[in-house]
């Protein structure tokens, strides 16, 4: 079972180590891990999507508020969040098939960042589903080179961590 878990902490090194050693130790497996700075330069937001198999989540929570360093931490129910992931991929571009990579990045909302006589390079930032839909209909042009970001989300509403 995935979930989504919130967490932040005061900025500094070793903090991030520390977390991800608990779920380490948990036999947790972590499968998008983001992490960055918040409007306060002192306090980071670390985003985790876990599966837990079959090992209760409650345990890393109460060990997380444990640590010195955590100053907040949240599970997330995915029918409560807004979440996005970032991707970048890069195509093989002919000007034969230009324009059908072109149409697709329309309908999708995906944007080209660089271009070249031979390749493409596309940015879209969307939730999971959408870029796995993406990344299929960008599969017949060959891919040579991809890469994705780890979930970020956010409460819906006005609910906060």
């Amino acid at each position: 079972m995935r979930q989504t878990i919130s967490i932040l902490v005061e900025n500094r090194a070793g903090v991030l180590n520390r977390i991800t050693g608990l779920f380490s130790r948990r036999a947790f497996n972590i499968e998008s891990l983001a992490v960055s700075v918040t409007d306060d330069e002192d306090i980071s937001r670390i985003t985790i999507i876990a599966d837990n198999g079959n090992s209760v989540l409650e345990q890393v929570e109460k060990q997380l508020n444990k640590l010195v360093e955590v100053i907040k931490v949240r599970t997330l129910e995915d029918d409560a969040i807004i979440g996005r992931e970032l991707i970048l991929i890069k195509v093989n571009a002919t000007p034969q098939n230009r324009q059908e990579i072109l149409t697709i990045a329309e309908i999708m909302g995906a944007k080209v960042c660089d271009i070249s006589p031979t390749t493409m390079t596309l940015e879209l930032s969307a939730n999971t589903e959408k870029l796995a839909t993406f990344e299929g209909l960008l599969k017949p042009f060959h891919i040579i080179e991809e890469v994705r970001t780890g979930m970020i989300a956010v409460q819906k509403g006005s609910g906060k961590i």
